[in-house]
């Protein structure tokens, strides 16, 4: 009998390479998702990746009575991996009520719905965010939460807050809380992968789009900060890897290998890399040369920060291994099959 798993915004970019993860490990997938910020093809692909037809239901998050049904319909959910989320960070900043009441309010009703189904634990996707920028590097879990520098990144620290209160309240769940650092490339098959409404917020999808010549240049924000070439330093995983860490953390809940009720794992590579690194290294992964212009620093943004990801690597037994040559060839692969499809 496989376990069955809810996962919520599991068509989006970082949700569809799990659901792909959790399949190849043998888990049942029910995926709720309101095509918000993605498309319902997605299922189409994870099916033909996979070999199996995860179950789609097209619910919003925000909609309890929805939600309660989905719990009914399927009953026997051991687990929910919660994905959905709005998540520009500059969006969040214009419309901040949007972002409290989507990001907020669809957890609560997750969290008062999982005890009455019966549903065990929750697997929360945070961000390294809550971090701000950090005063020693690299950052460990241990490490201060900042004020956050955006209503985004406030309703990552808000909603860790109401999961940590929920289960000492007395609620019988379980639940781990990953802090992502920058997840970037796509599925090697190039049938998944970072599809964005729009112009793109994050660099990589911005970054191919420029190589494939959508967009006219990709800016640089910045090289004045203190870091080794003057542009600012993240920890860019392979989202596949990021991927299998929730399968990893899934399964730490369901086989009860849980140290505490909460727990809290940084899942990043532990590598700093520069804005102008990651660019070099696209050109030398792809042989395409980028138009790239610098400007002016961007406000928000934080100088450097990367993860020690060595509790992660010891405690889950997780590791991210990809290199991040092999991964910006994925994010490539999947650009080039998007121009192919007559997507973009």
């Amino acid at each position: 009998m496989k376990r069955r798993i809810l996962v919520t915004g599991g068509t989006g970019y970082i949700g569809s390479h799990t659901v792909v993860e959790l399949q190849n490990n043998g888990y049942e997938v029910i995926i709720v998702d309101n095509l918000s910020n993605s498309r319902a093809d997605v299922v189409d692909s994870i099916e033909q990746i996979t070999g199996e037809r995860p179950v789609f239901e097209k619910v919003d998050c925000l909609d309890y009575a929805a939600l309660d049904g989905v719990f009914a319909k399927y009953p026997g959910i051991e687990g929910i991996i919660h994905f959905a989320a709005s998540k520009a960070v500059g969006e969040s900043v214009q419309k901040p009520l949007l972002y409290y009441r989507n990001n907020l309010v669809s957890l609560i009703n997750i969290l008062e719905l999982m005890p009455k189904h019966g549903v065990k634990g929750i697997i929360f996707s945070s961000s390294c965010t809550v971090y701000g920028q950090p005063d020693i590097l690299p950052v460990t879990e241990q490490a201060p939460i900042k004020k956050a520098e955006s209503p985004y990144g406030n309703t990552k620290q808000v909603n860790e807050e109401i999961i940590r209160d929920t289960v000492a309240s007395g609620s019988p769940i379980h639940a781990i809380l990953l802090r992502y650092f920058n997840p970037i490339g796509a599925h090697p098959t190039a049938l998944i992968g970072e599809l964005p409404n729009g112009v793109p917020q994050n660099l990589i999808p911005y970054l191919t789009q420029t190589a494939i010549g959508i967009r006219e240049k990709l800016s640089v924000f910045g090289d004045d900060y203190d870091t080794p070439d003057g542009s600012c330093i993240r920890d860019y995983i392979y989202v596949v890897d990021l991927a299998k860490a929730h399968v990893t953390a899934m399964n730490r809940i369901l086989d009860n290998r849980q140290k505490d009720k909460v727990e809290v794992f940084n899942i990043g590579t532990g590598r700093g890399v520069s804005v102008l690194e990651l660019i070099h290294a696209f050109e030398a992964a792809t042989g395409v040369k980028l138009n790239y212009q610098i400007t002016g620093r961007r406000a928000g943004d934080i100088e450097k920060v990367w993860a020690d990801p060595a509790y992660a690597n010891t405690e889950l037994g997780w590791k991210a291994d990809t290199s991040l040559e092999d991964t910006l060839l994925t994010a490539w692969k999947w650009q080039l099959h998007l121009r192919e499809k007559g997507i973009m």
